[in-house]
């Protein structure tokens, strides 16, 4: 089960590069109108019968989700730095909680991979201290800015300039990042082409029956990359509707089936 937490969509207008104009496709329902091998639900063979799915419909999902919720804008941040700070100090904390320790490190002017590779440990700590396991954290911040400047002479342009599967690989070798977080770095902060996973995510593809409960990450990954391969823009916007959805109705207990803009879609996978 993850462990990150990831930030509510109007908290401060989202980091982000501008988009080639053909690159929005994803971000309306109108754009997600493309043939594709989804499976169709209308009848199979002239037999009348429900055509069966071999994969979830997830521009379904998005159709759906996109339509209740509308954009999510995410994810916060000023930086491309700050994204990533926040993308380390969110696992296993509330978003409220990061949000406190980032302003704090803004009032100390320790929001760059510098400043934090000169900060004492102590001094560090205290400050991140409300998001919770701030000793490991302060830890990971650190080695994050290490293995910056190491490997990249402490450039961000020139780290994200890095093939995604490179970068993706020596992310996860650094103190402290798993595949959730390197995927929040890549895609956030660096509109690397990679979904992000979480426990919101493995819930509902468990839910409606297409995954397992304790579905590998890299399987669920997998799954929705195959279906919008290269699609940048609608990994971070699918993203954040799942996030939303899975707090709002498809909680851990006692879920809103019911009312859950993808509450049609439950008996589909089962």
């Amino acid at each position: 089960m993850s462990g990150l937490k990831l930030p509510p969509s109007k908290k401060r207008e989202a980091f982000h590069k501008p988009h080639k104009q053909g690159d929005q496709r994803g971000l309306t329902a109108q754009g997600l109108k493309r043939k594709n091998s989804l499976g169709a639900s209308a009848s199979a063979s002239g037999t009348g019968e429900k055509a069966t799915r071999d994969e979830p419909p997830l521009e379904e999902y998005y159709q759906a989700l996109f339509s209740a919720f509308g954009p999510q804008r995410w994810w916060p941040g000023e930086t491309q730095f700050e994204v990533i700070v926040g993308a380390i100090l969110t696992q296993n904390t509330s978003w409220t909680n990061v949000e406190r320790a980032i302003a704090n490190l803004r009032a100390a002017r320790l929001l760059t991979p510098a400043a934090i590779t000169r900060a004492p440990l102590n001094t560090l700590e205290e400050l991140i201290r409300s998001s919770g396991y701030f000793r490991q954290k302060a830890r990971k911040l650190k080695a994050f800015c290490e293995f910056l400047r190491v490997e990249f002479r402490g450039s961000l342009k020139r780290m994200f300039e890095t093939p995604t599967a490179a970068l993706r690989e020596k992310l996860l070798g650094v103190f402290g990042i798993g595949p959730e977080t390197a995927d929040s770095i890549l895609l956030y902060a660096g509109q690397h082409s990679v979904f992000v996973v979480d426990a919101y995510t493995k819930r509902m593809l468990a839910r409606h029956g297409w995954v397992q409960e304790q579905a590998a990450y890299e399987e669920v990954r997998s799954m929705v990359e195959l279906q919008f391969p290269g699609e940048t823009a609608l990994f971070n916007e699918f993203h954040a509707l799942i996030v939303n959805t899975g707090k709002q109705f498809c909680r851990p207990r006692e879920p809103l089936c019911g009312t859950c803009p993808l509450g049609r879609h439950l008996e589909e996978g089962r």
